[in-house]
């Protein structure tokens, strides 16, 4: 299919989890990379971009901010990639696609070059939009979002990060994108108290705030040397659209 559908992911880049990337430049594999929205920032911070994808529409957009596409099913691994070729693979909303996820983490792995980082974003199912949907019994699937209807798998904050730990990783920074309901009455709220407001709801109840939590990590058995060992919050507040505030 060519059709504009296959493009509906088209997006601004994921900057909450790129922002927590903690080393330079280098071989970056973008998987799952749809038009190549966090090729275009990856690129611009100075890496060198492969970009994964199964649709042909999305190569076809994705090749002007890659070095190169593959087109591949990432149910199938990373089949293309020689061990320990990237410094960072960015899994940005694509484990929740997959039946088994396990799989892919194991090749995200392989891939993964001494001294590299796995970049994880996961959408929160916790969150207050969706919570209130289920209050009113209503569990529907939308063309994007949350409840993506392409979606196999649901995570929380919490269960996120299990699924990372239970294979293999080891977390390094952690974070948050979204803030509190203001709805309307952020347009007469100063932008420093909004700011301000988001950013103790995403650092105390980041499950019930966030719409997405984002990890970078280490293979378990790696002691990274960029950086402590100990999580480190990154939490960021931004818009319900997405944009930060």
């Amino acid at each position: 299919m060519t059709t504009d559908l296959d493009l509906r992911y088209r997006n601004t880049g994921n900057r909450t989890l790129l922002g927590l990337v903690d080393i330079p430049p280098g071989r970056a594999l973008d998987c799952g990379c749809g038009a190549g929205d966090n090729a275009r920032l990856l690129r611009a911070a100075g890496w060198r971009v492969t970009g994964v994808t199964r649709d042909s529409a999305e190569l076809a957009a994705a090749a002007v901010e890659c070095e190169r596409v593959e087109l591949a099913d990432l149910a199938d691994g990373l089949r293309f990639a020689a061990d320990a070729s990237y410094d960072l693979v960015v899994l940005s909303h694509i484990l929740e696609h997959l039946v088994e996820p396990a799989g892919l983490l194991a090749e995200a792995q392989r891939v993964l070059a001494p001294g590299g980082r796995i970049a994880v974003a996961l959408p929160n199912i916790a969150h207050y939009r969706e919570r209130a949907k289920q209050l009113l019994g209503r569990f529907d699937y939308t063309d994007t979002g949350v409840m993506d209807v392409t979606h196999l798998r649901f995570f929380t904050i919490r269960t996120g990060r299990e699924l990372l730990e239970q294979h293999g990783l080891r977390i390094l920074a952690t974070g948050g994108s979204g803030g509190l309901p203001w709805w309307r009455t952020r347009e007469w709220i100063s932008t420093a108290l909004v700011e301000r407001a988001d950013h103790w709801a995403l650092s105390t109840r980041p499950n019930l705030f966030a719409w997405q939590s984002v990890f970078v990590a280490v293979p378990a058995a790696v002691v990274p040397a960029a950086r402590a060992a100990e999580p480190v919050a990154g939490l960021t507040a931004t818009r319900s659209d997405g944009h930060a505030v």
